[in-house]
């Protein structure tokens, strides 16, 4: 499956200034970030141990997400009692 992303123009000029021979921008960009490519972790979970780290995952953002709207609420709590 193939993706696009969107990116601005002087990104995209960046990121070409720094592609190495006849590399992809995909290749390009797995450098720059050090991204794995996906051949060389395919197969490392079964199909269960990727969905349950998934939900690991969602429920560490909900928990960010959690704490981030308690902190707004009383930030916003204190400025009004000013």
């Amino acid at each position: 499956m193939v993706k696009t992303i969107r990116v601005s123009e002087e990104y995209h000029e960046w990121l070409s200034a720094h592609k190495e021979g006849d590399e992809t921008m995909e290749e390009t960009l797995r450098r720059m970030t050090r991204g794995p490519h996906p051949s060389d972790v395919a197969g490392l979970l079964t199909e269960q141990e990727a969905e349950n780290a998934k939900e690991a995952v969602n429920r560490l953002r909900r928990g960010d997400r959690d704490r981030l709207d308690a902190a707004r609420s009383a930030f916003e709590s204190e400025d009004a009692g000013e």
